[in-house]
C-alpha cells in the first residue's frame, strides 16, 4: 500500500474530526439532543411544535459552510465516478437504512459511540461492512 502524500491531510482531518466532536458535545449539553442528520432533518419533515429553528440553523450551517470555506481559499474540485441514476439510488438507499437503523452514521458513529451504545456499536459496524462490501464489489471485483 501506498500513501498519496498529495491529498495526504492528518492535520486538517484532525481538526474535522475536533471541530465535529466539539459540535455535537455542543449539542448533547446545550440542547440535549443527538447531532445525527437524519434525524434533524427527520424532523424537519414532520415539524414538531417548538422544535424548528434549531433545526433549520444546523441545517442552513451544513449548507452554508462549504461557501464559507470557499472565502478562505479554493476548494478542492469533485469528481464523482457514477452517474445521476446511480447517485439518487445510493441516496435512497442511504435514507431508508437510517430509518432502519434508527439513525445515521453521524448519530450512531459520532454521538452514540462516544456514549457507549451497544446498539450504535451494531449500526456502525453494519454501515461500515456494508461500505466495504460495496467497494468490493463495485470496484474489485470482475464486472464491477
Amino acid at each position: 500500500m501506498q500513501i498519496d502524500f498529495t491529498h495526504f491531510t492528518p492535520w486538517l482531518s484532525l481538526a474535522g474530526g475536533l471541530v465535529i466532536g466539539l459540535a455535537a458535545a455542543l449539542m448533547i449539553l446545550g440542547l440535549g439532543r443527538i447531532a445525527g442528520i437524519s434525524g434533524i432533518v427527520g424532523g424537519l419533515l414532520t415539524l414538531p411544535h417548538g422544535d424548528t429553528r434549531w433545526r433549520v440553523a444546523f441545517v442552513a450551517g451544513l449548507l452554508l459552510a462549504p461557501w464559507l470555506a470557499g472565502a478562505f481559499g479554493a476548494m478542492p474540485a469533485a469528481h464523482i465516478d457514477a452517474g445521476w441514476g446511480q447517485v439518487l439510488a445510493a441516496g435512497l438507499l442511504v435514507g431508508i437504512g437510517t430509518r432502519y437503523a434508527g439513525g445515521c452514521t453521524s448519530g450512531h458513529g459520532v454521538c452514540g459511540l462516544s456514549r457507549g451504545s451497544v446498539r450504535s456499536l451494531v449500526a456502525t459496524l453494519t454501515f461500515m461492512a456494508a461500505g466495504f462490501l460495496t467497494v468490493l464489489v463495485q470496484r474489485h471485483l470482475p464486472g464491477g
